[in-house]
């Protein structure tokens, strides 16, 4: 059996797959894969492990000679076509439930770095023009008594209410369907998404991407936001219509945003560089070591559980 792993990821997958009699070829450079490239390692392999980095569409699944499995190393699986994928009768993988403390916990950061000019006064005291405290200097708001917009209420959209619960503030979501944990641990109120974006002081966006969330938030429903608004998106990028927001930006229509992921990622629109009122991140929802250890874990037990002839653990169908 031969998998290939298409970018290197924290040792414990490669361990596992070979403690199984596995042969594994890995991509060792830290950059995604060149497609020629891609087509011609993963041909003859197994058992394949992607990144959101790799697109898994019809031409790579048609070039794969052999495949009973691909495992993504994540929780979103956009970049992969998972209905071809089936009609294959290849298994396709996710790590859920491993990424929601972690983007979680980052989520909040990310909040508070809005609301309290964390990386703006960094970097003024680095450039050594802090001089002494003064009354005015980098003013932000407080958490406390602020409604907060959750809209995507799974897992992760569920943690970062219950965290962001703790500083006294009001939780509504908007979600396709009733989630009663986030209404029991919180008392959280569903909304629709209009009412959110009108009544929320901070929104947190934790949306997977589809064609029905595909620039859900828009210049339609964008303009509803308050003008003093904190909006942070740590799912996908695509889910905003970000030239709407840049321009919201530029024009000072809502307080500050944060960015975890962009809409045409890798690439940034390079307007951001220029704005004082962004938190720009690269894209590290789930980068701890405890996260990217278990994710790397989980997909090579999936792979070698169907290799194994056993059902995947976490299967996406």
């Amino acid at each position: 059996m031969k998998v290939f792993i298409t970018r290197k990821l924290p040792d414990v997958a490669e361990q596992l797959l070979v403690k199984h009699g596995i042969v594994v070829d890995v991509y060792e450079k830290d950059r995604p894969i060149p497609r020629r490239e891609l087509l011609r390692r993963s041909k003859d392999a197994d058992g394949i492990v992607s990144l959101l980095t790799e697109k898994v569409d019809k031409q790579f699944i048609d070039n794969l000679k052999h495949c009973k499995v691909i495992a993504n190393y994540a929780v979103g699986y956009d970049n992969i076509d998972v209905d071809y994928a089936k009609s294959k009768g290849i298994f396709v993988t996710n790590t859920p439930d491993i990424l929601t403390d972690s983007t979680a916990d980052l989520t909040v950061a990310l909040i508070l770095a809005c609301a309290r000019h964390i990386v703006r006064s960094d970097e003024f005291v680095r450039k050594g023009k802090y001089v002494g405290w003064k009354p005015k200097l980098f003013l932000g708001t407080e958490l406390k008594d602020k409604v907060v917009g959750i809209i995507g209420a799974g897992r992760i959209g569920t943690e970062v209410a219950k965290r962001l619960k703790a500083f006294g503030t009001k939780i509504i979501y908007f979600n396709n369907s009733q989630n009663n944990k986030i209404e029991k641990y919180v008392s959280a109120e569903r909304v629709t998404l209009n009412k959110l974006l009108k009544k929320s002081d901070i929104i947190s966006v934790h949306l997977p991407l589809s064609s029905l969330t595909y620039h859900i938030l828009n210049k339609n429903n964008l303009k509803f936001l308050k003008q003093n608004v904190i909006l942070v998106n740590t799912s996908r990028g695509e889910v905003i219509e970000e030239d709407t927001l840049v321009k919201m930006l530029k024009q000072r229509k809502i307080f500050v945003a944060g960015f975890d992921v962009y809409e045409n990622e890798p690439k940034i629109n390079k307007e951001l560089f220029a704005l004082d009122n962004v938190v720009l991140l690269p894209h590290i929802g789930s980068a701890t070591f405890e996260a990217r250890f278990r994710m790397a874990e989980l997909a090579a037990k999936n792979v070698i559980a169907v290799l194994s002839g056993k059902k995947p653990i976490t299967p996406i169908y």
